[in-house]
């Protein structure tokens, strides 16, 4: 498997913490510049439409944890279908299950939930599942498995994270079943508000 793994000096290249792991924002914090730009008194070079391109799909490529091939495949599933493709990306990056355990607040980081996914720490509607990439659909039920809600280090993580997190309006979290249920997907609105750019996604693999 490839490694995905996130780096601070990634965060800085793209210009926003890619990971909720305080380190990217330390280093965002320390040095804005991006690698390679040495002192705040040079100027950036002019960027191409393309290379804007490049780095929106890059950067969000990277926050989701993702390779090239699964990124670009998931791409041509969605531009097969009828409708808003830079919607309907969104909502199926947003549907990995590794995104929904994040979002429900069952981890930190996307890193952290796919992880825990890997290991199988989580039951799909009863079924044990350790695929990051599986497409959570409205009626799905996340439960961490019982044997790791047994005061393990885990569950004592979970336990404080999902006081904190504040969860999207397409999942339902039952803490003290440490479960949520996916009612549907990302509406437009939640789209709009993520830290990239669709769009500009779409027409990079549409050139």
């Amino acid at each position: 498997m490839k490694k995905t793994k996130l780096t601070a000096k990634q965060s800085r290249r793209e210009g926003v913490a890619l990971s909720d792991a305080s380190a990217h924002a330390r280093a965002l914090s320390r040095r804005p510049n991006t690698p390679g730009q040495q002192g705040v008194g040079r100027r950036p070079r002019r960027m191409t439409d393309y290379g804007k391109q490049l780095r929106e799909k890059q950067k969000t490529k990277r926050m989701y944890g993702m390779t090239e091939k699964q990124f670009s495949n998931l791409f041509a599933k969605v531009s097969k279908k009828k409708g808003d493709t830079a919607l309907m990306f969104v909502q199926q990056l947003e549907a990995r299950l590794d995104n929904t355990v994040y979002r429900a607040g069952f981890a930190k980081t996307r890193a952290a939930a796919r992880q825990a996914v890997s290991h199988a720490h989580f039951y799909v509607n009863g079924t044990k599942m350790n695929i990051a990439s599986y497409a959570v659909r409205a009626g799905d039920v996340i439960q961490l498995r019982d044997n790791k809600r047994e005061k393990t280090k885990l569950w004592k993580e979970v336990e404080e994270n999902l006081t904190q997190k504040e969860t999207p309006s397409w999942i339902s979290v039952d803490p003290k079943m440490a479960s949520v249920k996916v009612t549907g997907l990302p509406s437009a609105e939640e789209i709009h508000q993520q830290p990239f750019d669709s769009k500009m996604i779409i027409e990079f693999y549409s050139r």
